[in-house]
């Protein structure tokens, strides 16, 4: 493709998407014209953290009819947020059944602990709810399939929330890549941060009775039966097994999902993962301090996944690696080297929170067109799949060989029973 053409491509690819360089403001206000008959009436399960008043509430401001929570101090918060900047109430309950059975409401966001993400998914989509569900899409590779199955049966649009892929920075940056900017790519390094468990929780804690106002029986639903402690639940869920992969399936979620776009491997994967991780001295969360995982694709380009503790926002992201040069895309910019292969490409002026706004009105519109969204459910299960193979890969200190036409492990029956788990009773999946 030559510079020109590449160019204008670009341009329109980039910049053609409805509200892609709205302000949150301005995106609020647009939709507070749309007329009630026509809004898409969602409801949040999950308004603490990314599903709060500082994430994901804010994107889908004026169009939340329902808030569920199990902690009663985030439905708080959320009810009076709602009321503060929407002006309007919305059903409140702790229950998220009521949801899925309200004829009020065209779809629901899951912002839950990964371990609810697959049943959430599976039965809002039984009950004729579209889904934005957070990532990373599974807790293990085997809900995936189930989850697709019955997205495709009911016929729902369902959006994993890799916002990333809505992101104008990733989305030129894969467009220059598949463009053969690079020339062929061999390599790929992703660089994920470190876990921030001590940041956020200090030092362990006791076990003891859950809160006043915080169901943590149902907060663990299908994963097994334990006591409560603080310093497990909430943000810092993600880094114990029972509930999430670390920052594998966190931020890996994001920058090997990118990885896989431009790799033009939205519907297959690797075929080997291989690697080594570093761990928490004192035992006091379960996921790993730092990793080093080596993929291998069938046409040779090898991906290497670094968690790097200490690593800065501006050098976490994703380098495709060619015989012209490399690309390397973070959130907020591109960097080439050579820098002259940019000299001809309108990059455009990221600005915070865009890709956030871009992919909920994706979600929105895809609705209303009924066409399938940027995330859609079988690319958040793929690129989840990576993720799960890379901490499968350094949990067994095996290679992990893939067959990814049919997502199972091949040669090793050990191994591959980490591709699925137990689910406690009444949680099955079924």
């Amino acid at each position: 493709m030559s510079n020109l053409s590449r160019r204008n491509f670009l341009k329109k690819s980039v910049y053609g998407g409805l509200f892609m360089g709205l302000s949150a403001k301005s995106y609020r206000s647009t939709f507070a014209a749309v007329p009630p008959s026509e809004r898409v009436r969602v409801g949040m399960i999950g308004v603490g953290n990314q599903g709060g008043p500082r994430n994901n509430m804010k994107y889908f401001l004026n169009n939340i009819e329902a808030l569920c929570d199990l902690d009663q101090n985030y439905l708080a918060e959320a009810d009076t947020f709602l009321k503060k900047n929407a002006n309007k109430s919305a059903m409140l309950t702790d229950d998220y059944r009521r949801l899925l059975d309200s004829k009020d409401l065209d779809a629901v966001v899951v912002t839950v602990p990964d371990q609810w993400h697959a049943k959430m998914t599976v039965e809002a989509c039984r009950a004729g709810k579209d889904v934005y569900c957070e990532k990373p899409l599974t807790l293990v590779v085997d809900e995936g399939p189930l989850m697709i199955d019955e997205a495709r049966k009911h016929k729902r649009v369902v959006q994993t929330g890799t916002m990333q892929r809505s992101g104008k920075e990733f989305i030129l940056a894969t467009q220059l890549v598949q463009s053969g900017l690079l020339g062929k790519i061999h390599t790929v390094n992703v660089t994920l941060p470190g876990p921030n468990w001590i940041a956020r929780a200090g030092k362990p804690v006791p076990d003891s009775a859950p809160p006043q106002g915080f169901d943590f029986d149902r907060w663990l639903g299908p994963a097994p039966e334990r006591p409560y402690n603080k310093n497990r639940v909430h943000y810092l869920f993600r880094f114990f097994w029972d509930y999430s992969g670390g920052q594998q399936t966190n931020f890996g979620a994001h920058h090997l999902d990118i990885a896989q776009w431009g790799l033009g491997m939205d519907e297959s994967g690797p075929v080997s993962a291989e690697g080594s991780a570093t761990f928490n001295p004192d035992g006091w969360y379960e996921t790993p301090d730092s990793t080093n995982i080596k993929y291998t694709y069938d046409n040779g380009v090898v991906l290497n996944c670094r968690q790097v503790p200490g690593t800065p926002s501006k050098k976490q992201g994703t380098e495709f690696v060619g015989d012209k040069g490399s690309l390397f895309v973070y959130r907020g910019g591109i960097i080439a080297n050579p820098p002259e292969l940019l000299k001809e490409v309108d990059v455009p002026k990221i600005v915070n929170r865009d890709a956030n706004i871009a992919h909920v009105d994706n979600f929105i519109e895809c609705i209303k067109t009924r066409q399938k969204p940027a995330a859609d459910i079988s690319i958040g299960h793929r690129s989840a799949t990576v993720c799960h193979l890379g901490n499968i890969a350094v949990r067994t200190g095996k290679k992990i060989q893939w067959d990814p036409q049919q997502e199972t492990i091949v040669g090793d029956a050990d191994a591959a029973k980490w591709l699925s788990k137990e689910y406690r009773k009444p949680y099955e999946l079924a």
